[in-house]
């Protein structure tokens, strides 16, 4: 039975990462021979119709990361301007599920998104002005920046890469894909010191 939950990380034709697929999208890149070659470990074998003439039937092996031919976007994500797409979930995670500001660790629906320049003081609502909050901190620091609020950041809030929210906004992301991801990391990255965190043993 196929795990509809574990996901094929996809990368360019240079082996940059672009995205997580399901295992039908990936078949359907099969299909249209837009896969140069397969990396990582085989998640699914996915089984088709019987040959007329042979009598067997097709197989075919889903591998977790597979690189795929065509025109990609992807050198776009290396641009210094480039910023994805801001949310909780991925926000948090950057973080490490970690207030920034009382340093304790916390579930997703225990923490809030806190604008270090508050939005009504001309704040943004961007990554390089967003911090994971427990929620008693982001009410005790109301609309005052840390400093009017005696508050100390404990981190500074960055923009992710590209790679990095691959790594951000996936779910269940296996050794191998893992591993392909880190090498795309900044050297300077802050989630390599993040990671361990995150693999505590917290129910998100």
């Amino acid at each position: 039975m196929i795990d509809a939950s574990l996901r094929v990380l996809r990368t360019d034709v240079a082996g940059m990462p672009i995205e997580w697929i399901g295992f039908e999208e990936a078949v359907r890149l099969h299909c249209l021979d837009q896969i140069l070659y397969p990396m990582g470990s085989v998640l699914y074998h996915v089984h088709g119709g019987i040959n007329a003439r042979s009598g067997e039937q097709s197989t075919l092996a889903i591998h977790s990361i597979i690189c795929t031919a065509g025109q990609s976007r992807a050198h776009l994500k290396r641009l210094p301007s480039y910023a994805p797409p801001l949310n909780n979930s991925t926000l948090f995670r950057r973080d490490a599920n970690l207030c920034l500001y009382c340093g304790d660790q916390f579930r997703n629906a225990d923490l809030s998104r806190d604008h270090v320049e508050p939005l009504s003081k001309g704040g943004r609502d961007i990554w390089q002005n967003v911090v994971t909050a427990c929620k008693r901190c982001n009410h005790h620091k109301g609309s005052r920046t840390p400093e009017e609020a005696g508050m100390q950041l404990l981190a500074v809030p960055f923009v992710p890469t590209h790679a990095e929210y691959i790594y951000l906004s996936g779910r269940r992301i296996l050794a191998d894909q893992m591993e392909f991801l880190l090498a795309h990391f900044p050297r300077n990255s802050p989630l390599h010191g993040r990671l361990e965190v995150s693999s505590e043993s917290i129910s998100l």
